[in-house]
This record gives C-alpha cells, structure tokens and sequence, in this order.
C-alpha cells in the first residue's frame, strides 16, 4: 500500500480577549486528586505519590460545542477540573519556582468512558480507551496568569451542573498536590514544555451524562463552559 501524507493540524485553545491561540502539545491529568474522589473510585484516601494519565492533545473541545455521544460506551461521565497551561520548558522544577512556569489556566472537564475504564482496571490493563478518545477534552479559553493569578492558591469554587442541577462542588484549596507540588512533581518524569495542558483532578459527584445533556462548568475568576451532548 502506498503511503500517503497527509498534513496534521496542531491542536489549538482559545485565549481569553485574544485572537491568538494556544497551542497544545501534550495533555497530561492528574489521577485521584481529591481526597473525596478517591473515597468515591474504592481508593485509599491518604496523601500518595501523585500518578497521572495522558489524553492526545485533538482530544481537546472547545468551549461552546455540541459532541456526539463517545462510541463503545454506556456510561459517560463528566469530571469538573482545574487546567493548567505551562509556557516554557523545564524540567525537575523545584515547588518554589513552580509557578513560574504557568502561563495560564482554564475550566476542563474531564470525559471518562467508565465502563471501560473499569474493565481495564479489572484486568490489570492500561485506562487509555477509558480516558484518551475523540472529543474527551473539552476546555475554555485559557485565562493568561497575570489577570487570574493563581486559582488554587485560594478556596476559589469548582462546580458542574448537568441541566441546570449541581453535580459537583468544591473548592480548588482541597487538591490533595496542589499546582506547584504538580508541576515539581511531573517535571522530574518529563521535560514540561509551552504548550503543555495539566487536567488537576475532580472533586466528588462523578456521574453520567447522556445524549440531550448540558453540562456547565465553573471555576471563580475564569470562564464558565459550556458542553452539549448531541
């Protein structure tokens, strides 16, 4: 068979006010980073050694769209996160420099196919078809650092509504690693680099959503998303 070449898009995020897009390189989530969540998933609550998972950066949706419905799946559901958006490369930050290397942040959510999530933690297998599918990275246009600060320094709220009716609710202050620890953290596995996205883990209340469903999301100080499930 021949091959054919074919021109690859670079996946890309709004910014707030601008006309000048993000563009994303990887995106990296942290895994069970609520204490409450962890309780919810049959996890051990306690503070561990922080573990993540990857989503491919044309996973991302942008805010205001309307996403069909993932294949293989029955059980759909929402996650309500923090985004982190690094703007220059580093690698083994130290926590107190940390901050140093975010440009901005945003309000993700993160899709899992449950059931099949769960059915590779049953077998011992990995969780990608669980969390890194088409359209399972819907995020808003990110907020640049110095007209935001940093959110989860604070007790800023983080909620989901599905159809009007709060989901989840928390506050960012209960990250069991907060964003410096993160950042410190995953630069000592990988070289970070600008363009990289940080999905920060979720808060109690996952559930489903099904074709016909809202979701909207909201963190204080950033824009609200909004996602429709065709």
């Amino acid at each position: 068979m021949e091959y054919m070449a074919t021109s690859v898009k670079q996946p890309t995020i709004g910014i707030e006010g601008s006309k000048t897009r993000f563009q994303v390189r990887r995106i990296y989530c942290v895994g069970r980073n609520y204490r409450a969540h962890a309780i919810e998933m049959g996890a051990d609550p306690d503070r561990e050694v922080p573990f993540f998972f990857m989503k491919p950066a044309d996973a991302i949706v942008q805010n205001g769209s309307t996403i069909p419905y993932p294949k293989q799946t029955t059980n759909l559901h929402y996650e309500i996160e923090l985004v982190v958006a690094i703007g220059k490369s580093g690698e083994s930050i130290s926590e107190e420099n940390a901050l140093e290397y975010v440009w901005g942040y945003g309000v993700g959510i993160d899709l899992t196919r449950r059931d099949l999530q769960n059915q590779a933690k049953r077998s011992g297998r990995p969780w990608d078809m669980g969390k890194g599918f088409d359209n399972s990275a819907p995020c808003t246009n990110l907020k640049p650092v110095d007209e935001v600060g940093h959110p989860d320094t604070g007790a800023g709220e983080i909620w989901i509504k599905v159809n009007g009716e709060i989901k989840q609710r928390s506050t960012l202050d209960l990250h069991i690693w907060n964003v410096a620890e993160t950042i410190s953290y995953l630069s000592g596995l990988c070289t970070l680099e600008s363009g990289d996205l940080i999905f920060m883990g979720t808060p109690e209340g996952v559930g489903p959503v099904v074709s016909g469903d809202t979701m909207e999301g909201h963190i204080d100080g950033l824009e609200d998303l909004i996602i429709k499930i065709a």
